[in-house]
């Protein structure tokens, strides 16, 4: 039988332990609130502008070939952008989307991964630490960008990236990251960044009538670069959001366990207590009755 020092020992560790998370979880609590704002305020302008970018691109390839940011290839050189946290104590928010990335690459990047056409960038450092010690090509970490989120910084990369396609570095450019949907929930997503598709969402998209004003080709150079910068800063941000959500569920459910195990420490100590008393009264009486034998 366990001694009553060690459940002791484990009853105070496991207070400690208690504290700790219990903490985290309003840490994350808080950090969540103020970032949940964010999100939710950029949202609608995010999917405003992203419906007028595939409205637009439907119109400017109704009278032209396809311009420049929808073009496709077969030959497809594929960048995945894949979105974790820098820090874990989230629960499996990080290993979604790891195991994602992998199952995206085994059903439909096989051929790409195989020619070395397939390239990883990575945004957080769970992602980076785990795909660097694979046979993944890294084409970036930006690993630094959670230190800063703003769109001022996401913009960089996304310049980066599209800048390259327009390139031909890349014919594709997909997102793997969790979208927020509440604490508790996180919704392991899979999203097209590159090309812009107009035919997938042709059904919800109104389109109307355009009248281009300035020039098309201004309107390429200046709204559908800046609607993929928010597009890649929504995204970047909706996983941020998510990690919070995460971590602040797991830290509560690790607070929960704690108490959980206290309570059965405690009823472990009181029997193992009453155990020791009943065997030293035993021990007593018996002392009594050999010297009353004697």
């Amino acid at each position: 039988m366990t001694s009553l020092k060690e459940i002791r020992r484990r009853i105070s560790s496991v207070k400690s332990t208690r504290q700790i998370t219990s903490a985290m979880k309003m840490v994350a609590a808080a950090r969540l609130r103020k970032a949940q704002d964010k999100i939710v305020k950029l949202r609608p302008y995010a999917a405003k502008m992203h419906e007028l970018l595939v409205g637009i691109s439907m119109k400017i390839e109704e009278s032209e070939n396809e311009h420049v940011y929808s073009r496709s290839s077969e030959n497809e050189k594929v960048l995945l952008i894949v979105v974790t946290s820098n820090r874990g104590l989230c629960g499996s928010f990080n290993m979604n989307v790891i195991k994602e990335t992998m199952r995206i690459t085994d059903e439909k990047y096989n051929k790409q991964y195989n020619n070395n056409t397939l390239w990883l960038m990575t945004i957080g450092k769970k992602a980076w630490d785990f795909f660097r010690k694979t046979d993944y090509q890294i084409y970036e970490n930006h690993s630094d960008l959670f230190d800063n989120l703003t769109f001022e910084n996401c913009s960089v990369i996304a310049d980066k990236i599209m800048d390259a396609f327009l390139k031909k570095e890349f014919d594709r450019v997909e997102f793997v990251y969790n979208k927020f949907r509440n604490a508790a929930v996180q919704d392991l997503s899979f999203e097209t960044f590159l090309p812009i598709e107009t035919e997938q969402e042709g059904d919800d998209i109104q389109t109307g009538e355009y009248i281009f004003e300035p020039s098309k080709e201004e309107i390429i150079d200046e709204i559908i670069p800046k609607t993929l910068k928010i597009q890649f800063y929504r995204t970047v941000l909706d996983s941020y959001v998510a990690e919070h959500g995460a971590r602040m569920t797991a830290m509560h459910m690790a607070t929960d366990n704690a108490t959980e195990l206290i309570r059965d420490l405690n009823l472990e100590y009181n029997k193992a207590r009453q155990a020791s008393i009943t065997n030293q009264i035993l021990e007593v009486v018996n002392g009594a009755e050999a010297l009353g034998g004697h």
